[in-house]
């Protein structure tokens, strides 16, 4: 018995479509068009991002745990499995305008959030920062937030550095569910 899913992984030859080669493989993502096609909808949204998360389920906000002046969150747009940040609750834009109490909490659910990756992924190190303003990479520049990059022996490969493409193991819902569960009380 034949697997129609083998049909499927066929690389058609480029002779057969119009078009001049070019020696790129094409990894097709059809699930991104629905990001795609809400365009500024999904990034922004009718306000802050991270201001109306805390306002939905924790499934629907991708949030693991609520703290007092900070909450954690699973990233939409994930550089690997397990990408979580760390956001005060205030809406403030730069490190040095969150008060003492978010700063102390961002700094607490910064390190517990490492152990719950380590016992939920295994993972073999972390890059942990903060992107602060656009021209520093912040993609959301008004409200505070710190990344936790879970990161594994020889997790980078070709694909987001040729094909700017990275390739996920799971689905968020599910890491989101997992990291959530393990969280201590």
């Amino acid at each position: 018995m034949t697997d129609p899913r083998d049909d499927y992984a066929q690389l058609e030859p480029e002779s057969e479509f119009g078009g001049t080669p070019d020696a790129f493989q094409r990894l097709w993502t059809p699930h991104r068009m629905a990001y795609i096609q809400a365009g500024a909808d999904v990034n922004r949204g009718t306000g802050c991002p991270f201001c109306a998360a805390p306002g939905k389920s924790d499934e629907d906000g991708l949030i693991v745990h609520s703290g007092d002046n900070a909450y954690v969150l699973l990233n939409l747009f994930p550089y690997n499995s397990g990408h979580l940040l760390v956001c005060p609750y205030r809406h403030v834009g730069m490190y040095d305008e969150a008060n003492d109490h978010e700063v102390a909490e961002i700094a607490h659910l910064t390190r517990v959030a490492m152990g719950v990756l380590r016992a939920t992924s295994r993972c073999d190190g972390f890059n942990i920062g903060m992107n602060q303003g656009e021209v520093a990479g912040a993609g959301v520049e008004e409200h505070l937030h710190q990344h936790i990059v879970p990161r594994w022996q020889s997790d980078s490969n070709f694909f987001p550095i040729i094909g700017r493409t990275k390739a996920l193991p799971q689905m968020l819902g599910d890491v989101r569910q997992a990291i959530a569960d393990a969280w201590p009380a």
